[in-house]
């Protein structure tokens, strides 16, 4: 199957190295010297965005959202299917502003580039096998019925990776600071957040596995609780979601 993927950045790229493996795969953009790298490095074909047929390709959509109509501008055309990662953008937005039958929005994170994405979809149900197997091969995929539920996603599992990532970086400093050479607080993050994807059991038998009255962990898990660690979770994702 072609797909077309528009766009050359963080997003466009680690989806290409997910689904360049299991489909057809041309990537178009603006950027000419992007385009050789991506062409050398990934052995995919290339062309420029300025007018380019999309009539009747399924085009994938990774662009930032504020480019969406610049870009739909050079499309000539009308697409088979348009799947968009474009945060914030919905669909009505998409179907002013760029030509073709169907429409689905489809919410990555960077995981893509290594298979191991948490991505929502959603949109034309017609079409929702041919986008969950888009999806699939860029790691784990969640249909959901209405655009709401996907901007909740999105801010879940499509900003989380940010969110962790700054709490990976505390563990690691809170090594340092107790005592641990850098390199192997990093190594001990990484195995941490590595392993605890594994365990497959609700999130607060794990805790509950792992504290004991009056232990260590217990001391840690009162001390999170004090300064309302879970509050501060929560509302980075209501807040998220409402930018979005």
């Amino acid at each position: 199957m072609e797909l077309i993927i528009v766009g050359s950045g963080k997003m466009a790229i680690a989806i290409l190295e997910g689904a360049r493996k299991s489909f057809d795969v041309t990537v178009v953009a603006r950027d000419k010297w992007a385009l050789e790298k991506i062409e050398k490095r990934y052995k995919v074909k290339v062309a420029k965005l300025s007018s380019f047929n999309m009539h009747n390709k399924n085009i994938l959509l990774a662009v930032k959202p504020y480019a969406l109509k610049s870009v739909a501008s050079n499309l000539i055309g009308r697409a088979n299917l348009v799947l968009s990662v474009l945060a914030g953008t919905n669909i009505q937005t998409l179907k002013n502003t760029i030509k073709s039958k169907h429409y689905i929005r489809v919410m990555p994170n960077l995981a893509s580039a290594y298979k191991k994405s948490m991505t929502t979809v959603t949109g034309d149900e017609n079409f929702k096998d041919v986008a969950m197997n888009i999806s699939k091969s860029l790691g784990k995929v969640l249909w959901v019925n209405s655009e709401k539920e996907l901007d909740i996603a999105t801010a879940v599992a499509g900003s989380g990776p940010a969110f962790l990532a700054i709490m990976a970086e505390a563990f690691s400093d809170a090594g340092v600071v107790i005592g641990l050479k850098r390199e192997k607080a990093v190594e001990l993050t990484k195995g941490l957040f590595k392993s605890f994807a594994l365990i497959d059991e609700e999130f607060a038998k794990i805790k509950d596995l792992v504290m004991s009255p009056k232990g260590t962990t217990a001391e840690g898990i009162s001390s999170l609780e004090e300064d309302g660690i879970r509050g501060k979770i929560i509302k980075a994702v209501r807040r998220t979601y409402e930018k979005s």
